[in-house]
């Protein structure tokens, strides 16, 4: 069997650099964000999920006592950092949940993407997510894809706060706790070399994932088997034997 053929139950998904473009969340989804934190924060800053992300922003920068004006300054810098901040990312997930419901916004996915995952799907596969960006965003991506809704493809999805970092294999022995899949049985897919040496601590099979334009292309993805699209990558499941 080839680095890039394996017989698993489960394949857990990145999904920036991954299964879709960096460039789509840094140029669309950044600037649409920016452009609603004031509203989101000064109008409905009394939302138990915005609340909780607040009072996260607070204790991750030592303000207590930082208004509405300052978190927002925070969450900019922290988007012109490119930071994984987890209340940064479930304030982004309120607003691109909203913003894919009403139109403003369709995801993007690679062209090669979407054929596989129906194909793994169809073969009994188990298909889920692990991403920085919230779980709300992550539903909101898969449901509103330029071909209608994918939700009914995938599975479990985790972020930050259910998961853990990603560059932290106790992050990944938790979804192997959750989902109740041998750990080599799991293939995890990502384009960043310390998540995938993360995942493989856990014990997971990796592929690396090295697409042409992405921030990790050069750097590469150590010495784990590389794909540069999905369509190099040959999965089956004892079930389909």
């Amino acid at each position: 069997m080839s680095a890039l053929s394996h017989d698993v139950d489960a394949v857990v998904l990145d999904i920036e650099g991954t299964t879709s473009a960096t460039g789509f969340v840094v140029d669309v989804l950044y600037p649409y964000s920016r452009s609603r934190f004031d509203a989101l924060l000064t109008q409905r800053g009394d939302d138990p999920e915005v609340a909780r992300a607040v009072g996260q922003v607070r204790e991750l920068t030592g303000e207590p006592d930082a208004d509405a004006e300052r978190v927002e300054k925070v969450l900019n810098g922290w988007l012109d950092e490119d930071r994984k901040a987890t209340p940064l990312k479930t304030l982004q997930g309120i607003i691109w949940s909203e913003g894919f419901a009403r139109g403003d916004l369709v995801s993007h996915f690679y062209p090669d993407v979407l054929p596989a995952l129906r194909r793994w799907h169809a073969a009994g596969i188990a298909l889920h997510v692990y991403s920085s960006g919230s779980v709300a965003a992550q539903r909101a991506w898969f449901a509103s894809s330029p071909e209608g809704d994918l939700l009914p493809l995938v599975g479990r999805l985790y972020d930050t706060e259910n998961a853990g970092p990603k560059q932290e294999a106790d992050s990944y022995r938790r979804i192997t706790t959750a989902l109740a899949v041998p750990a080599d049985r799991t293939l995890f897919l990502s384009d960043r070399p310390g998540e995938l040496d993360a995942a493989r601590a856990a014990g997971w099979r990796t592929v690396g994932v090295r697409r042409p334009g992405e921030p990790y292309y050069e750097q590469g993805v150590g010495d784990h088997p590389e794909a540069g699209a999905f369509d190099e990558i040959t999965l089956s499941t004892r079930s389909t034997k």
